[in-house]
């Protein structure tokens, strides 16, 4: 998906809240972006998600940080320009941009609708697009994005509430329907209630799923149960309850992003049954090995969706009226957003009022 139609074309001016080293505070920031070209639509941003993986990558926690760096991968905005080749967006759309901006386009994964399984898959943010730039994510006034990896927006789900969809909303959509963990009546395990987890119980309660919430805290248990909808709740830190509930679960999702003991949560599953890792705990998990051949029971991994699914999925939420809940928030309060998310006071994502708040911030 080449960017040589393009260099003859002015760049744009654009500013948006880039952090500018491993300090990762973000303050305002003024760069520019590519022209619009043939296949492009320019999309002023509305709302912004903030996900945790933006929390890791202003502070350089996974090591791989280009500065300055400008996060935001739950894009929701409207089309105010189209590349003449465009053909899936007319200027006035609502549209949503979720982790990627650009891939191969020819390999296996790109071919079968997986291009975030891509291995030259271009990140929203902190990747380098085709034209050699570092890509700059939604904390921004608007953003310039190849139609493929352009969202549809449904009409009927709010922009604000709707936004974590496109990271968190497909992060649990996907790895249910790819393991076979949506069937209804089946008993589905959700580990630690935050901005995935609380996805994870909606989608899998409109799939007609049996939900458990599988947490550290008691204080979730009543939002688990009365707020969410999971029918059921187990302590992880109480033994009694955790034996008591050994072998029941057909699969867990497991969305913790620190270091955590999952002997405990593979004895919770029946024989065959499923744990799918999402978090990305910074050092690697111990993984034993015997309750896994004595029950032939598989631990995997999934990482967001490709478009395909992505659009698939937010089609379901808009039917099922699924959003996530969500604190908006001005963009000059980014940075106390962000120390808030690192000790997980949200419930459960924190969104950017991009298009009211940007320019007063600046």
């Amino acid at each position: 998906m080449g960017s040589s139609d393009k260099q003859h074309l002015q760049p744009q001016e654009s500013f948006g809240w880039a952090a500018r080293d491993s300090s990762g505070v973000l303050s305002p920031f003024k760069f520019s972006r590519r022209a619009t070209g043939d296949k492009d639509v320019k999309i002023k941003v509305l709302y912004c998600g903030i996900c945790h993986s933006d929390l890791h990558s202003i502070k350089n926690d996974w090591g791989i940080s280009i500065y300055p760096l400008l996060p935001g991968h739950e894009i929701v905005g409207i089309a105010t320009e189209v590349g003449s080749n465009v053909e899936k967006f007319k200027v006035g759309d609502k549209v949503g941009v979720g982790c990627m901006v650009g891939s191969c386009g020819s390999c296996d994964d790109c071919t079968n609708n997986l291009e975030n399984y891509c291995p030259k898959i271009i990140p929203t943010y902190n990747g380098i697009d085709d034209d050699g730039a570092i890509t700059y994510g939604g904390y921004s006034e608007f953003i310039i994005v190849d139609q493929h990896f352009v969202i549809r927006y449904p009409e009927s789900l709010p922009l604000d509430a709707g936004a974590p969809l496109l990271c968190a909303g497909i992060t649990v959509y996907s790895p249910l329907k790819y393991y076979g963990l949506d069937k209804p009546g089946m008993k589905l395990g959700v580990v630690g209630l935050g901005g995935l987890g609380h996805m994870a119980v909606k989608f899998a309660k409109a799939m007609g799923l049996k939900v458990t919430v599988i947490s550290t805290s008691p204080n979730k248990k009543k939002e688990a149960t009365q707020h969410l909808g999971a029918d059921s709740f187990l302590l992880s830190n109480d033994k009694n309850e955790m034996k008591a509930a050994m072998g029941t679960l057909d699969g867990v999702i497991d969305t913790v992003s620190v270091f955590h003991a999952v002997l405990p949560i593979i004895g919770l599953l029946k024989s065959h049954g499923k744990l799918v890792l999402l978090g990305l705990p910074d050092k690697p998990l111990e993984l034993p090995v015997f309750p896994l051949l004595l029950g032939r029971k598989t631990v995997a991994g999934s990482v967001i969706g490709g478009i395909k699914e992505t659009q698939e999925m937010i089609n379901l939420a808009a039917k099922h009226n699924i959003t996530a809940d969500v604190e908006v928030i001005p963009i000059d309060y980014v940075n106390k957003a962000m120390e808030r998310l690192a000790r997980a006071d949200v419930k459960y994502r924190f969104v950017i009022d991009i298009a009211n708040t940007l320019a007063a911030g600046v």
